[in-house]
């Protein structure tokens, strides 16, 4: 049997803030996958509940963990976890989400196909916890290549999916000021600069649930968008898509305003 370390090492970023309800199928899902040389750089970022504990309970020594002096914003958590990787591509896996077995071994397979390759994402499934119901996120074929525009017109990176060559992380961290938008601001950069290779199949499944950061903070999810579109605003690319997103978060603010009147 080949001996597992002679094969690149996959870090994997998870970033904890109270994640206890989910957390202990997500490690799980890390700890089944085919692809075994791995390490968790688990980030606790100052939780108050027992994620820490939940943490303990797997006695694996590929999983390590950090806190945070104290409590940060999810994208400035993500660049010093990044700091602590030891590993030559990096992925990450959020407390409530989780992944098919294959996942790491189909993305690595293609990094050591393609030495020029940086970025490689794939399809994944919406898990809806209050239904359990499972929908695929697109049922059409995602983008590869030279997809910058593309991803202003109809961004389709789960982060969840992702792995990325730990050098360029080194050159692009994630935009700390962000708490919903840092992964498109990060990847569309690098979109510019590297083709990005694409698996169709769904590796990953993104819990849907009621406290999504992204659903809690609309205000903020628009502010963000705002503010990202007013520093691009000379760019090249057309940013039909990423406006139409911002009026779209307008009409819910909107309609949530006149829904908690009643």
């Amino acid at each position: 049997m080949k001996n597992i370390n002679s094969k690149p090492l996959i870090s994997v970023i998870m970033n904890c803030y109270n994640g206890e309800k989910y957390l202990k199928k997500s490690i799980t899902s890390l700890i089944a996958q085919d692809y075994k040389n791995w390490e968790l750089i688990f980030w606790n970022n100052c939780s108050t509940d027992n994620s820490k504990e939940i943490f303990k309970l797997f006695n694996d020594k590929r999983l390590k963990y950090f806190k945070g002096k104290k409590f940060r914003s999810l994208y400035d958590s993500r660049n010093l976890a990044i700091k602590k990787t030891k590993g030559k591509f990096i992925s990450f896996l959020d407390t409530d989400d989780f992944w098919k077995k294959e996942k790491l071994k189909k993305q690595v397979n293609l990094f050591l196909k393609d030495k020029k390759l940086k970025f490689v994402y794939s399809n994944f499934f919406r898990f809806y916890q209050k239904t359990r119901r499972i929908k695929i996120f697109r049922n059409h074929l995602l983008p590869e290549g030279n997809i910058s525009q593309i991803l202003l017109n109809d961004y389709c990176i789960g982060i969840l999916t992702v792995m990325i060559d730990k050098k360029i992380l080194k050159k692009n961290l994630f935009n700390s000021r962000f708490n919903i938008i840092g992964d498109f601001d990060l990847f569309f950069k690098i979109s510019k600069k590297y083709e990005i290779k694409c698996i169709q199949s769904p590796l990953a499944y993104y819990r849907t649930h009621e406290n999504n950061y992204s659903n809690l903070k609309l205000k903020e999810y628009f502010m963000e968008i705002n503010e990202w579109l007013k520093k691009n605003k000379n760019s090249k690319y057309s940013f039909i898509g990423v406006k139409k997103l911002k009026y779209k978060l307008l009409l819910k603010i909107f309609i949530k305003g006149i829904s908690d009147l009643f």
